[in-house]
């Protein structure tokens, strides 16, 4: 088997693939390039997008060149996969800011600097925003078939739940197809790689290729992921796991992998680090706490650096021994016109962002699970007075996890 697809299965990373043996074969001949699709809908990718781009990494590792294709235009349309209702339109000026974020912090995870692998980044919107609706029709939508367009999950589901699926929404299979046509065309793109939601998309785009110009391209798939308790990759209690710092901070970013449960552990240093899956093996008999920081260092240095990693880990230390004033914990600051009339801890909580909800905050403080400088608050009343900022600040916690450095500014 070649190397790159048996590390990709010892990863866990194989769910489905297109005439596996032959691809094996094209891989082993020479190098190929392989690309992954990334829709611009955020400005900022999250943690659910992340096992995309490790296969990105490993095309690279193994000597593969990765293209990564940015939907400017896609984005556009709104991909149904997964989804039960049509996605929000964004506007031009979102899309164009978006893509280029996005382009930014997948640099941080792919290497610019060799030649024979560097990712090529291209934008689907320089090929579909001129397109003309008659001759796409007459050219490509003949390949397709309605009968075999509602067989697929994204279609199929929509409508078996009896949720609206719009005409735009339909064609989005179609122009992913094109897409993959494209960079056949323009770029010598023999694989695509997508989540196995994707799998019918891709699918099409290699009888598309078959029927358009009878040559051989492949699709290769990703399991999705859930967390062991059921939950989705990429969200927490909090909100979304973002990559880029403006959104999630790099000690959050580093929480988030630290707080992995146990039964997840091995599959996400498998998943989401560099680590070589023989060594992984080995390390299974480790402390299971010391995997966890192993993998929140290893994730949290692919992202955002050694150093920034390192100062994570020391800023839990921290927190977890109560001396939060030898290190510098992710820290707010409060305008000092606050105590100029009665604040209270709920109120503090609400400014600091660790929590929205006041009936929430209240089922927190019953639950003894709110602490200022270390020492549990018993009553949603508790008064916050400028005595508290011992050296111009306070540590506010909630449970074991959430760590504040509050000053008053």
């Amino acid at each position: 088997m070649n190397k790159f697809l048996k590390e990709f299965k010892d990863r866990g990373f194989f769910y489905q693939c297109t005439n596996e043996d032959e691809l094996s074969d094209q891989l082993n001949k020479e190098k190929t390039r392989a690309y992954i699709g990334f829709d611009c809908t955020a400005e900022s990718l999250h943690v659910g997008s992340l096992l995309q781009i490790m296969c990105l990494r490993l095309l690279q590792k193994h000597g593969h060149q990765p293209i990564v294709l940015l939907g400017g235009g896609t984005t556009r349309i709104g991909d149904p996969s997964g989804k039960d209702k049509t996605r929000k339109i964004l506007s031009e000026k979102d899309i164009k800011k978006n893509t280029k974020n996005i382009e930014k912090i997948l640099k941080n995870y792919l290497d610019t600097k060799d030649k024979k692998t560097k990712p090529i980044f291209v934008n689907n919107f320089s090929w579909l925003k001129n397109l003309n609706y008659i001759s796409f029709l007459r050219d490509i939508g003949k390949h397709f078939t309605i009968n075999k367009m509602l067989t697929f999950e994204s279609v199929k589901n929509r409508l078996d739940r009896e949720q609206s699926l719009s005409y735009m929404e339909f064609n989005y299979m179609i122009l992913q197809s094109y897409d993959f046509l494209e960079l056949n065309k323009k770029e010598k793109c023999l694989l695509q790689i997508g989540g196995s939601d994707q799998w019918g998309n891709i699918v099409n785009g290699v009888d598309l290729i078959k029927r358009y110009s009878n040559k051989q391209v492949y699709g290769l798939t990703t399991p999705l992921i859930t967390l062991a308790s059921g939950a989705k990759m990429g969200k927490s209690e909090n909100g979304a796991i973002w990559l880029d710092k403006n959104f999630l901070t790099p000690y959050e970013y580093w929480q988030f992998w630290r707080n992995t449960d146990d039964r997840d552990v091995i599959k996400f240093l498998k998943f989401f680090t560099d680590i070589e899956v023989e060594k992984i093996v080995e390390l299974e008999k480790k402390d299971i706490n010391d995997l966890k920081i192993l993998l929140a260092n290893e994730t949290t240095s692919m992202l955002h650096g050694q150093k920034e990693a390192k100062n994570c880990e020391d800023m839990a230390k921290s927190a977890f021994s109560g001396h939060s004033s030898r290190l510098n914990l992710p820290t707010i600051k409060i305008d000092k016109k606050n105590f100029q009339k009665e604040f209270n801890v709920i109120d503090l909580i609400i400014i600091s962002n660790l929590e929205k909800s006041r009936s929430e905050i209240r089922r927190l403080i019953r639950g003894k699970a709110i602490k200022i400088n270390n020492e549990i608050i018993e009553s949603e009343k508790f008064i916050i007075e400028k005595k508290l900022f011992n050296k111009n600040f306070i540590k506010l916690s909630i449970g074991k996890k959430r760590h504040l450095k509050i000053e008053i500014n």
